[in-house]
C-alpha cells in the first residue's frame, strides 16, 4: 500500500506507547512498517527535495504533533513514551487520532500559532483536514512556484527575437560552466550556421574540447529528422559531443536516436532549458530565502 498520511500514524503511535514503555522512534518506525505492510518502494520513497524519506517524515511529524498535545514525552534523543493524556486517549477506545481531534488541547494552538484555536474545541472530527506534513507542504509549495516560475520564462523567451535567444544560450552554457569567458563563448556560439551547426563552444576553460550547438525556436514537436540532420552535421566536423536546444519539445523517437548512435548528443527541450536557467540563476532574481532549520541534537548531547 502507498505511505499513509501523518495523521493516520498518530493512534496506531499512541496505542504503541500505551505500554507505558520507552519506545525509540526507529523501533516505532519498523513497526509501523510492518503493520501497514509497507514495501521496500514505499520506504525508499522521497520528498520532492529527494532528501528524506517520505515515510519517516511523516512519522515524525505525526510524533512532534503527538508530544506537542502531551500525549507523548520525550525521555531522551528520539526516544519518547507515553503520557497519562495518552492513556486517557488510549481509554476512549477512538478510531483514529487527527489533528481535528487535538484540536481539544490548547498546546496545538500554541504550537501552530493560530489564534483561533486557542481554545479547545469539542473534538467534532467530520470537518476533513489536511493529509500533507508541513514539510511537504513547504516542498510542493516551492515546487508549484518553480513550475509558475518555469512557465512564464518561456512564454517570454518565445516573445523576444531570436538574437535573444542565442544570447540566452550563451550566457546559460557560461553559466553552467562551459565556454570559459562569457566574451570567448559569445564569440563561439550565435554564429551563421554551418551544415545545422549554429556554434561552438569549448567544454571547459582550457579549450580540451570543444561542444557543437544547435539552438533554434522550432514550433512544434522536433523530430528525429531534424536531430538526425545534426547528427551528420557532427560527423562532418568530426565532432564528437553536440547540444540540442529548443523552447518546443523531442519527440520520443528523436530522444532514443540519440541514445543509439555512438556520437554523444544532448536534447535540451524548453522545460529543461527553463529548469537550467532557474537553477544556474539566469534571467530569474532571488525574491525571497526562507531557511529551515533543525535542532542540532548533538549540541544538547551530554559530555
Amino acid at each position: 500500500m502507498a505511505v499513509p498520511d501523518f495523521q493516520s500514524l498518530m493512534l496506531p503511535i499512541v496505542q504503541i506507547a500505551a505500554d507505558g514503555q520507552e519506545h525509540s522512534s526507529s523501533e516505532v518506525s519498523d513497526l509501523l512498517a510492518k503493520l501497514f505492510t509497507l514495501t521496500e518502494t514505499d520506504l525508499r520513497e522521497l520528498l520532492p527535495s529527494g532528501k528524506q524519506s517520505k515515510y519517516l517524515n511523516r512519522v515524525g511529524w505525526a510524533t512532534t504533533y503527538l508530544r506537542k498535545t502531551k500525549l507523548l514525552e520525550a525521555t531522551g534523543r528520539g526516544k519518547f513514551r507515553i503520557t497519562e493524556r495518552g492513556q486517557s486517549v488510549i481509554r476512549e477506545n477512538l478510531s483514529r487520532i487527527d489533528l481535528k481531534f487535538l484540536e481539544r488541547y490548547a498546546e496545538l494552538a500554541l504550537f501552530r500559532g493560530d489564534p483561533a484555536l486557542e481554545q479547545p474545541t469539542n473534538g467534532d472530527t467530520s470537518t476533513p483536514v489536511a493529509v500533507q506534513t508541513p514539510r511537504e507542504i513547504l516542498e510542493a509549495s516551492y515546487q508549484f512556484l518553480r513550475r509558475e516560475l518555469a512557465q512564464e520564462l518561456l512564454e517570454r523567451i518565445k516573445q523576444k527575437p531570436p538574437v535573444f535567444f542565442e544570447r540566452l544560450v550563451v550566457e546559460l552554457l557560461v553559466a553552467i560552466g562551459y565556454g570559459g569567458s562569457l566574451k570567448d563563448a559569445g564569440q563561439a556560439v550565435g554564429r551563421n550556421g554551418d551544415g545545422g551547426i549554429d556554434g561552438v563552444i569549448k567544454e571547459d576553460r582550457l579549450g580540451l574540447d570543444y561542444i557543437y550547438i544547435q539552438a533554434k525556436r522550432w514550433e512544434g514537436t522536433v523530430g528525429r529528422p531534424v536531430v538526425q540532420a545534426f547528427a551528420g552535421a557532427l560527423d562532418e566536423q568530426k565532432a564528437r559531443k553536440g547540444v540540442m536546444i529548443t523552447t518546443s519539445t523531442f519527440s520520443q523517437d528523436a530522444r532514443r536516436f540519440v541514445e543509439r548512435i555512438e556520437r554523444k548528443i544532448v536534447l535540451l527541450d524548453g522545460e529543461q532549458l527553463t529548469q537550467l536557467m532557474i537553477e544556474y540563476n539566469v534571467g530569474v532574481a532571488v525574491e525571497e530565502t526562507y531557511i529551515v532549520k533543525k535542532m542540532d541534537l548533538d549540541y544538547f548531547e551530554e559530555e
